[in-house]
């Protein structure tokens, strides 16, 4: 396992940007040894191991209280943002069977750029998703989103902010619009929750964003992200027990008993409620507003750097330690400047909708930024003097994704791409230390497919 894991990247070094949510060794300690102490409890009974019951509803209270929720808040520790999101979403369905039988298919709003997860949750509970265009900004248009109600809408989704750009919606209007319509509202703060609250202390001024917008119904907020705490754990939040019951599952009929969960997974590592539970104790108030400012001090030291790159513009209005960016015009491409970055050892996320590079500042990034900018200008020079490479290695691919107009056609192949991925080689021909080189073999036939479908 160690000679195979010395092949994967090295997130330490500061060249990734994203997914990897680590301050320092000693606060790793201390989530391992948390984790460690509740390796074997299965937390599939809440009551059998009362001591993590405790510290999951210390969990919730706390960042109940993070987010400004009303003394009525009530929720429940789950996996990760995904589950959180599904859980609401479940949840929110039930409530319409329930109160709203007269809807057949429940309708939800929210601005295009929200996470896929959501999209996940409309597929798995025959939900149907409206999405609005954004502004300029990415962020959310209420009047688009106001266009899309109709008599089978039940819920407005909003992010504070959107992953993809670190842009905040602007909530205290789409509760506006919540409130006019009757609607329910949830605001996804997966990537916000644990960031925003210390950007406010440390004198940014934001609009509203939690439970301070009285039409906020509930929130999603992922303590494995800048909560610091180890995977999976994240918070889902409702204003009170209205939603909230809807999410318990119970069955009375199972021959070994009345089965009960309030969430989506039946047996629950009670490790990742412990170490959550710790991080949170370990970091406390002076802890993340500390960490808060060397990320945010390093992101305006980047964001400074990006601008004074006359190619280079920022998308929208970041509100914390994320940025997206891209060129003007897309001139030179940005996935031509994306491929050479990646030459220089940069682990870099790309973009569509529109083309653009991500970066998320963590603590490990500080001290390169200076090379990642003087890459970057060296990355844009040799864009400029080299513009057939946009015809070349994933650049085309990318280029290709973001301007094909088959996107059914795409899915299908990547589907299966991660069937033949998946589906294929769990047998013994062949050891296990060759797997992964195998698996990354679906980039290039992703880009033959688009590469074909395009000349179609």
């Amino acid at each position: 396992m160690q000679a195979v894991k010395a092949g994967d990247t090295d997130w330490l070094q500061g060249k990734t940007w994203s997914l990897q949510y680590y301050i320092d060794e000693e606060h790793h300690e201390v989530l391992k040894a948390a984790h460690q102490l509740y390796f074997s409890e299965n937390y599939i009974n809440p009551f059998l191991f009362k001591s993590i019951l405790k510290m999951e509803k210390e969990v919730v209270a706390m960042v109940a209280n993070m987010l400004h929720g009303p003394a009525s808040a009530v929720g429940t520790m789950t996996s990760g943002g995904t589950e959180s999101i599904l859980l609401a979403m479940y949840a929110y369905r039930e409530w319409a069977r329930k109160h709203r039988p007269s809807i057949k298919v429940p309708e939800i709003v929210a601005p295009s750029t929200l996470h896929p997860a959501f999209d996940k949750a409309a597929h798995y509970f025959g939900l149907v998703l409206r999405k609005a265009k954004v502004q300029s900004t990415q962020a959310a248009d209420v009047e688009a989103m106001g266009k899309l109600i109709t008599k089978n809408t039940i819920l407005l989704l909003a992010s504070a902010p959107s992953f993809a750009h670190g842009v905040l919606d602007p909530i205290p209007a789409i509760g506006n619009l919540a409130e006019k319509h009757g609607l329910f509202f949830h605001v996804d703060a997966c990537v916000g929750g644990f960031m925003l609250p210390w950007v406010e202390k440390l004198g940014k001024q934001l609009p509203a964003w939690d439970f301070r917008v009285p039409a906020v119904t509930s929130m999603s907020g992922d303590l494995h992200k800048f909560g610091f705490g180890a995977k999976g754990a994240s918070v889902v939040l409702y204003r009170n027990a209205q939603v909230f019951e809807h999410q318990i599952f119970v069955n009375t009929e199972y021959s070994g008993g009345i089965f009960a969960t309030a969430t989506m997974l039946g047996s629950r590592p009670g490790g990742a409620v412990a170490a959550a539970w710790a991080g949170l104790q370990h970091l406390g108030q002076e802890g993340y507003l500390k960490n808060a400012k060397a990320m945010l001090e390093a992101t305006d030291l980047l964001r400074a750097g990006l601008v004074a790159l006359p190619d280079i513009e920022i998308i929208g209005k970041p509100c914390m330690n994320i940025l997206a960016f891209s060129t003007k015009n897309n001139k030179p491409d940005i996935y031509v400047i994306a491929d050479f970055m990646e030459e220089k050892g940069w682990v870099v996320d790309r973009q569509q909708l529109p083309p653009s590079i991500h970066l998320t500042v963590f603590p490990y990034n500080i001290p390169v930024i200076g090379q990642y900018l003087a890459d970057l200008k060296s990355a844009i020079a040799w864009a400029k003097a080299n513009p057939s490479a946009m015809t070349e290695g994933n650049a085309a691919m990318y280029g290709l994704m973001a301007r094909i107009p088959l996107r059914g056609m795409v899915k299908d192949n990547v589907r299966k791409v991660f069937l033949d991925a998946y589906g294929k080689g769990m047998g013994n021909e062949a050891p296990i230390a060759e797997q992964p080189s195998r698996e990354h073999k679906w980039l290039g036939r992703l880009n033959r497919f688009l590469a074909f479908t395009f000349k179609r």
